[in-house]
């Protein structure tokens, strides 16, 4: 399966913020959308980094509330690992994995058309599992 096929299931949504955008301003689209990571956008197109809860609870945990006045440029992953509709899902797997990571931007011709979370990653997978295991038992009981 290729990432493209996951994101005609789930759709290309993605959430991104402004670099110059304040932490607060982060945690809040956090919040309302349910969701872990933010794309960042800014003059490095098409991502100028990801932005994360793991990226909050570090801050806070150094700065204190004083973290949530800060721009999330200060606070962003600026070296982001993408991904491509074509990359097969074990790859993308196995990347996420190794450098572990939990969001991966898909860009296509240096556009931002989607982002996958392990978790996406991990429904697809068991869903590839279960039809497999149907078209096994439907060999089985042909027999």
């Amino acid at each position: 399966m290729k990432v493209s096929n996951l994101l005609a299931t789930k759709g290309s949504d993605v959430a991104t913020i402004s670099q110059e955008r304040s932490v607060a301003d982060a945690v809040a689209l956090l919040k309302e959308r349910g969701i872990g990571a933010l794309v960042v956008t800014g003059a490095k197109a098409p991502i100028a980094g990801m932005f994360s809860e793991r990226d909050v609870v570090r801050a806070l945990a150094t700065s204190g509330a004083t973290a949530l006045d800060m721009k999330v440029a200060e606070l962003m992953s600026a070296e982001v690992s993408v991904c491509s509709p074509s990359t097969e899902l074990n790859d993308l797997m196995t990347m996420m994995t190794e450098r572990r990571f939990r969001h991966v931007p898909v860009v296509d011709d240096g556009r931002l058309v989607g982002l996958v979370s392990i978790g996406d990653v991990v429904k697809a997978r068991l869903e590839e599992l279960e039809h497999d295991k149907k078209d096994l038992l439907d060999y089985v009981s042909a027999r």
